[in-house]
């Protein structure tokens, strides 16, 4: 590849005058040597090396996403389209930034820190840290780094965390079916940690208040593993008969089970009412279409980049906790009961 001291030389102009019209600082320089020095760099298809360039000013340019997943579940995080769409919005603002995109997925999160630590990014923005998880990367990382759904009292204090109020947007959800006469609702899930042990919480808070009785019976577990993910939902609607309605932790959850039940000859919400979580694509595209509740997730992967790249210039947040809100989107899984 050839050099800006080379095309300077054959040029017989300076080396800062090519640099500065490869990087658009052309204000000190003359419109005739602009377009020489353009027309050559075209000419001999010049590439800028990026690396040593951002090698020269210290930073990579680049921003690391890691995604913890989970062992046994049956889809790759990224088939999940929550997922997706808080990567587009990541992706988005990070390149509206002038920055580039590294993303590494791993259930171990010993495999995550090891690679972490080699990595020669600006920035980490690391979802769904559990457990101590987020605390370990913090003691081995020590660049900007933003959390996003991570619910770790040791680590929230001291970093960015981009959450959502999982427990009232649950609480809401279980009201409504509450307020359209339901009494009898189950809560679906595949765990009860982290994000859905916050929606589980809203939901044991709606049946308290409406003094409701809770049963072990109520939780339906999924289990999610490759091999049981078709076996566990059989046998989940086998159980929904004892229940008026179903809150799923997931828009996910709440359509494979809508499809299960229609193959049963179960009709939704006539027979039985479902309630999501997210309002992703899924949801919106299924019919009947799902009553779920809504979370911008385009918009907080936006965020969460975005206040990655402030930190990294050195601006701070107002907040290191910012906790958005979901609402209810009432669509057609519903049914109200009579009086």
């Amino acid at each position: 590849m050839i050099t800006i001291k080379e095309i300077a030389r054959q040029l017989e102009v300076s080396t800062t005058t090519v640099s500065n019209v490869i990087h658009g600082k052309t204000k000190e320089v003359s419109p005739d040597t602009i377009q020489k020095v353009q027309k050559f760099l075209e000419e001999v298809e010049y590439v800028p090396n990026i690396s040593a360039r951002n090698l020269a000013q210290n930073e990579s340019k680049i921003i690391g996403i890691v995604l913890k997943s989970r062992q046994d579940r049956y889809i790759s995080l990224l088939q999940d389209p929550f997922v997706c769409e808080m990567l587009s919005g990541m992706e988005n603002a990070i390149r509206e930034a002038g920055y580039f995109m590294m993303i590494y997925m791993s259930d171990d999160i010993a495999e995550i820190i090891s690679h972490i630590s080699t990595w020669n990014v600006d920035g980490l923005l690391l979802f769904c840290m559990l457990d101590d998880d987020g605390i370990r990367v913090t003691e081995k990382y020590h660049k900007p780094i933003v959390f996003m759904d991570t619910y770790a009292e040791d680590v929230l204090h001291k970093y960015v965390n981009i959450g959502l109020d999982d427990e009232k947007g649950a609480y809401d959800a279980v009201r409504y079916l509450i307020e359209c006469g339901h009494r009898k609702i189950a809560f679906l899930s595949d765990n009860n940690i982290g994000v859905d042990q916050q929606r589980f919480r809203g939901y044991r808070r709606a049946l308290k208040e409406a003094g409701i009785e809770y049963s072990d019976k109520n939780f339906l577990m999924l289990h999610t593993e490759t091999e049981e993910i078709d076996r566990s939902f059989q046998r989940i609607a086998r159980k929904v008969s004892a229940f008026t309605a179903v809150f799923c932790c997931s828009d996910l959850f709440a359509i494979q089970l809508m499809n299960i039940l229609q193959d049963q000859g179960i009709r939704v919400p006539d027979d039985i009412s479902i309630v999501g979580f997210d309002d992703n694509l899924y949801g919106r595209l299924h019919r009947p279409a799902l009553t779920t509740m809504h979370q911008d997730a385009e918009h907080r992967g936006r965020m969460a980049a975005r206040t990655l790249i402030d930190l990294i210039k050195g601006i701070q947040p107002e907040s290191t906790q910012i906790v958005m809100k979901p609402h209810l989107v009432i669509r057609d899984t519903v049914k109200r009961l009579k009086e």
